[in-house]
This record gives structure tokens, C-alpha cells and sequence, in this order.
């Protein structure tokens, strides 16, 4: 399982990565796109929407089940990965990279310092 050390983790499985511009980018990490096996289908939010910390933003439905997607971080989406919408197994090719689900604008005073770092997630994951 890969688990780079550059990106905060919740307990949900979802990773969050501050950007040079002050926004959040957000993915599903190795572990859970593991875990769902191959997906086939992503449901995301539209951008402009509202989120606080642990709101379901998204569903991702795979061959196995239908999984919930719950914002790590408050603030407003302001961009999707449109990308999913014909190519859904991207989040199983990168999770990390070109398979990412929001951006989030944070909410005045959000922090990600709340969530796992990658030696913390290593062991919560194990």
C-alpha cells in the first residue's frame, strides 16, 4: 500500500493536500480504492457547494459496493475532476495523482493539522 508522506489522512480513508493557492485537494487513498475494488461509477458534488468536516460529498460505486465520501476539511468546492465522469478507474490507476475527487476553498480557520499524517495513517491503516 502506498502512503506518500506529503498528504494528511482522515479516518475515512480520504487524503487532503494543501496547494500553493491556499485551496485543498482531496482523493480517496491507495488503501480504499483497494479495498472498493474496481470502480466503475463517481457521483460528485457541483462546485459552489458548502461542506464541514465529515459531510458526504461524493459516492463511488465499484464492482463490490457503494461507498461515501466525507469532506476531510470545511469550505467550498470549487472544482470536480471531471475526468472521473468517463474514466472512473482512474481512481484505481492513481489515486494520488490524476484520480483526485474536489478542491476545496477552506473555510476561514480550517486546518488539516486535525488529520493523520502518513506514519500515523501507515498504522491506523494496518
Amino acid at each position: 500500500m502506498h502512503i506518500p508522506d506529503h498528504l494528511r489522512y482522515a479516518e475515512n480513508h480520504e487524503w487532503a493536500k494543501r496547494e500553493d493557492d491556499g485551496t485543498v485537494r482531496v482523493g480517496i487513498s491507495d488503501y480504499a480504492q483497494d479495498a472498493l475494488g474496481d470502480i466503475v461509477f463517481v457521483d460528485l458534488p457541483e462546485p459552489g457547494r458548502e461542506v464541514v468536516v465529515g459531510d458526504v460529498f461524493a459516492e463511488i460505486e465499484s464492482t463490490k459496493s457503494v461507498a461515501e465520501i466525507y469532506a476531510p476539511i470545511a469550505g467550498t468546492i470549487t472544482a470536480v475532476n471531471g475526468i472521473l465522469e468517463d474514466a472512473p478507474e482512474t481512481i484505481n490507476a492513481e489515486p494520488y495523482g490524476a484520480g483526485w475527487l474536489i478542491v476545496i476553498q477552506p473555510a476561514e480557520g480550517a486546518i488539516l493539522e486535525h488529520l493523520m499524517d502518513a506514519g500515523v495513517y501507515s498504522e491506523f491503516s494496518e
